[in-house]
């Protein structure tokens, strides 16, 4: 009798423990790390001032107003859309609440409420019109740019006869709302602007919401493949009303942040800045295609256009280099985010 030996079954590679180098790559936002502890590098080298607690006060408060608005703009982008009034948008809304609050002598929670409720109807605009039109988001969008710029411009001349509105020190209810979103917290003997908490505290909530959510699944889903996700049941059309609307709040948020710090604001103010949220997003990891990347990695982006925008004030160079620095970084995160995309499929499969 022969006996034949057999080969052991092969493993199933199912129940393999992942490499950690595998977890990491498949990570949108680690390419932004990188790049940001580079920069930070660079920076406390170069400049004494930079490391300072009064330096990172004023760089950590530099990227909380980016960063806010960029982390509500890469979920939008995840789910594959875009929105160049973002920029205008905090303008609005601060002219909104200024306007009620010194013109029509509101209080200020009460014009705070009904400039949010403005900048929801905004958003929830721009995403049923991209969605009832079929239109990119590009195109609707911009046309909501300039409809706001001049309705920003416009109104505020109206009713002012100048491009700016102030005296919301005297408004009713200044002070507590200032508070809440314009005060300032110690450490070290520096004063921190709050904002960085509002900046923090969204960030969190909002990777919660992508990572743990079925909402977040869907924000993926429909940004990969948005035909294929209505198939399966995803709500597309109300998911991306609800991420032009996210957009939206964001913007109402910086806007009061503006408003109750200054207590002033200009009619042209936030134009040119939506194009400063999409590059943070694009360098924290997300893909201009839609369907990657992740709201710490965008708030990452935000953090290294602040250390980046003040370690060059700190070292005394031409604020004109900064331009510099956003195109070579734009570049460079366009190409690691796509090569970061491919390695992480492959370790998908």
């Amino acid at each position: 009798m022969t006996v034949t030996a057999t080969a052991p079954p092969a493993a199933d590679e199912r129940l393999s423990k992942p490499r950690a180098m595998d977890q990491l790559i498949k990570r949108p936002e680690i390419g932004a790390m990188l790049g940001a502890l580079l920069v930070f590098l660079f920076f406390s080298v170069v400049t004494e001032q930079f490391l300072s607690v009064g330096g990172a006060a004023t760089w950590l408060d530099d990227a909380s107003m980016l960063g806010i608005m960029a982390v509500a703009v890469a979920m939008l982008m995840i789910g594959g859309e875009f929105d160049l009034s973002a920029g205008v948008m905090t303008a609005s809304t601060a002219l909104v609440t200024a306007l009620l609050a010194t013109q029509l002598g509101l209080n200020v929670w009460l014009a705070l409420l009904v400039s949010l409720a403005f900048a929801l109807a905004v958003g929830a605009l721009n995403g049923w019109l991209v969605m009832r039109t079929g239109l990119p988001s590009f195109i609707v969008t911009l046309g909501s740019f300039l409809a706001l710029q001049g309705l920003n411009l416009g109104i505020t001349r109206l009713v002012t006869g100048s491009v700016q509105v102030s005296g919301m020190r005297e408004a009713a209810g200044y002070e507590s709302a200032g508070f809440l979103f314009a005060s300032t917290f110690q450490i070290g003997g520096q004063s921190f602007y709050v904002s960085i908490i509002w900046w923090v505290l969204f960030t969190v909530i909002a990777s919660t919401v992508l990572m743990r959510t079925k909402f977040g699944n869907w924000i993926f889903a429909i940004g990969g493949a948005a035909v294929s996700s209505r198939a399966v049941g995803v709500p597309v059309v109300r998911s991306k009303i609800l991420l032009f609307m996210t957009t939206a709040f964001a913007a109402w948020l910086v806007g009061s942040i503006n408003i109750l710090r200054y207590a002033s604001v200009q009619a042209n103010q936030g134009i040119g800045l939506e194009f400063q949220y999409i590059i943070a997003a694009v360098i924290g990891g997300c893909l201009l295609t839609g369907g990657f990347g992740s709201a710490v990695g965008a708030a990452i982006g935000a953090l290294i256009f602040g250390m980046a925008r003040q370690g060059i004030v700190y070292a005394g160079w031409n604020s004109d280099w900064f331009q510099l620095f956003l195109g070579v970084m734009l570049l460079a995160a366009v190409l690691v985010n796509n090569m970061l995309r491919r390695r992480a499929e492959r370790v998908r499969r």
